[in-house]
């Protein structure tokens, strides 16, 4: 484990690797799941915030469900989560041209329409975040769906860490990533 601040980081983000490969899964996790993605609180507002915006972005079945069930809705635990379809996809994904599931917030953000790229649980997948009172846990979460992602990461040699560099510098700044790396990197001198 490695401990920075008030996180602790497992092994696994630092040892695993891991490149989304979308021609292969197909955006599978946009749909597979028992609920939709995980929300911090603070991404409620900016949901309802970027919504008119995003809108356009979405599907039909997707506008219908936001209609009829809310933005975002509590799971079984209380948590928030992205309303799904019929209990499957979020809301927010879109099929593009080959059939890949992405996502209509990140479409949106990449035209420049909001400035809210998506929710921080999708920009930081394959990394699951578990907070307790006194720190955060940075698990590597293992996903069958993901496998393409393990193998094409293993291929490009692109360590977990690194693949998500942006979403981490996002969540805990870049000092705290400039230390993760510092940490990782200086094991393997």
């Amino acid at each position: 484990m490695i401990l920075i601040d008030h996180t602790v980081i497992s092994d696994d983000i630092a040892e695993q690797f891991f490149v989304c490969n979308l021609e292969k899964c197909k955006g599978a996790c946009c749909v597979e799941g028992d609920a939709g993605a995980p929300l911090e609180r603070s991404e409620l507002d900016k949901l309802r915030e970027v919504y008119p915006e995003v809108k356009p972005y979405l599907s039909a079945a997707g506008i219908q469900a936001i209609e009829a069930q809310g933005l975002y809705e509590a799971d079984e635990d209380g948590d928030y989560v992205t309303t799904t379809v019929g209990g499957r996809e979020c809301v927010y994904a879109i099929y593009d041209e080959k059939g890949i599931l992405k996502c209509g917030i990140e479409a949106a953000y990449n035209d420049g329409k909001v400035n809210w790229k998506k929710p921080i649980s999708c920009h930081l997948y394959p990394i699951r975040v578990t907070k307790y009172e006194q720190y955060h846990a940075l698990n590597y979460d293992r996903w069958p769906i993901c496998a393409p992602a393990c193998g094409f990461g293993k291929e490009l040699n692109v360590p977990v860490y690194k693949f998500v560099r942006e979403a981490l510098v996002r969540a805990y700044g870049q000092v705290w990533y400039d230390k993760l790396v510092e940490e990782i990197e200086g094991e393997k001198e």
